[in-house]
C-alpha cells in the first residue's frame, strides 16, 4: 500500500537567527506532488520486512523508513535545497499473503515515477528484499529509452544475497535481478563491496562466479587499500552507464550500526565508506540508491539510524541532484 507523505514527521531544529544558511532538511522537504522539477532527490519509504522474515532473520526492518527520516530531519541543507518525499509503500499482509510481492511492485511504481519526473529516487528500507522493487522500477523506466541499457548495481554489503529459493527473500534480489536481466537479454553487471568470507556459503561464492560479480572481501576494505578500491570501482563504472547504488547497514561494523537484521562480527568502517560513496555519486550514472536492513528495534541511542542519515545525505550532496 503506498501512503502519501505525511509531512507531520518532519521536525527538527529551527535556527531562525543564522537565516538562510542555517536551515534544516525539515524545513525545505516538501511532498513529492508539489516539488517543482526536474532535479532534486525525492525520498520514499519501503515500509517492510517480510523479505526478512522469509529468509528467516531478524523482524523490525519496516520501521527503518521512519527512524531515518527522524534523523534526517536535522541534517543541515547545503546544495541540494530540492528535496522532496514521496512516502512510504507500506508492506501489508492479505490472509496468508505476507504482501511481499505486492508491495515491492508498488515500490517499483513509485521509483519509475520518480525517474519520469527527473528526480533522483533515494528508497529507504526495510529489508534488502527493497534491491529487486527499486533495480524493476529502474529498468521499467530505461526500458522505453534504451534497448539494452548498461546498468551496473554496487552493493556495499556482507552478503551476495544471491540465494535460491522457492520465495524471494531478502536474501534473494540480485538473483532475482540477474534472471531477470537474463529474461530482457540485457548485461547483468554487479560489485559486492565488503562480502563477509564466513558469511556466505560456498554455494553463493559459485554462484556469484558464475554470474561475473566482482567482489572485495571485507578484511580488503581498508584505508590503506582505497587506491586498490578506487581502481575497482573505476574498472566497473567504465562498463556501465547507469548505477544502481544500494547500501546494506550489515556491511558496516556492529559497533557503528547496530541496528540491523544481521550485525557484523567485523565490517568495515566509514573511512572507505565515504570515498566509495563520492566516487559513485559523483560519477554522473547514479540513478538511484536506496538502503537496508535499518532495524531500529535493535539499535542503540539511534547508532544506526544516525549513520544512515549521514550516508544518505553524502550521497545526495555529491551526486549534485
Amino acid at each position: 500500500m503506498h501512503q502519501q507523505a505525511d509531512m507531520s514527521r518532519w521536525q527538527g531544529r529551527v535556527d531562525a537567527a543564522e537565516g538562510e544558511l542555517g536551515k534544516r532538511w525539515h524545513q525545505v522537504v516538501t511532498p513529492l506532488e508539489d516539488a517543482p522539477g526536474p532535479g532534486g532527490v525525492a525520498l520514499v519509504g519501503f515500509a517492510c520486512d517480510a523479505g526478512v522474515a522469509r529468509n528467516h532473520g531478524r523482524t523490525g526492518a519496516r520501521g527503518g523508513p521512519a527512524a531515518l527520516r527522524a534523523m534526517l530531519g536535522n541534517m543541515p541543507v547545503q546544495r541540494c535545497r530540492a528535496i522532496a518525499d514521496a512516502g512510504d509503500v507500506v508492506c501489508v499482509a492479505d490472509g496468508s499473503d505476507d504482501g511481499l510481492e505486492r508491495a515491492q511492485q508498488e515500490l517499483a511504481d513509485v521509483v519509475a515515477g520518480v525517474l519520469e519526473r527527473g528526480k533522483l529516487p533515494v528508497a529507504m528500507g526495510g529489508g534488502h528484499e527493497i534491491a529487486f522493487a527499486s533495480f524493476s522500477g529502474l529498468a521499467r523506466h530505461l526500458a522505453a529509452r534504451e534497448q539494452a541499457p548498461r546498468i551496473g548495481i554496487i552493493n556495499l554489503d556482507a552478503h551476495f544475497d544471491l540465494r535460491m529459493a522457492e520465495r524471494g527473500s531478502s536474501g534473494t534480489p540480485f538473483r532475482q535481478i540477474a534472471e531477470q536481466c537474463q529474461a530482457r537479454g540485457w548485461p547483468f553487471h554487479y560489485c559486492v563491496l565488503g562480502i563477509n568470507e564466513f558469511g556466505n556459503t560456498q554455494a553463493l561464492f559459485e554462484r556469484a562466479r558464475a554470474l561475473g560479480v566482482r567482489w572485495m572481501l571485507d578484511e580488503e576494505m581498508h584505508v590503506a587499500a582505497l587506491d586498490k578500491i578506487r581502481a575497482t570501482l573505476a574498472d566497473f563504472l567504465a562498463q556501465v552507464d547507469h548505477v544502481y547504488f544500494t547500501v546494506c547497514l550489515d556491511v558496516l561494523a556492529a559497533a557503528i550500526a547496530p541496528g540491523v537484521s544481521a550485525p557484523s562480527p567485523r565490517g568495515i568502517g566509514l573511512d572507505v565508506v565515504d570515498p566509495v560513496i563520492d566516487i559513485v555519486a559523483g560519477s554522473g550514472k547514479l540513478r538511484l540508491a536506496d538502503f537496508a536492513e535499518l532495524n531500529p528495534g535493535y539499535d542503540i541511542d539511534n547508532r544506526t539510524a544516525r549513520v544512515a542519515a549521514r550516508l544518505l545525505a553524502r550521497i545526495v550532496e555529491r551526486s549534485n541532484a
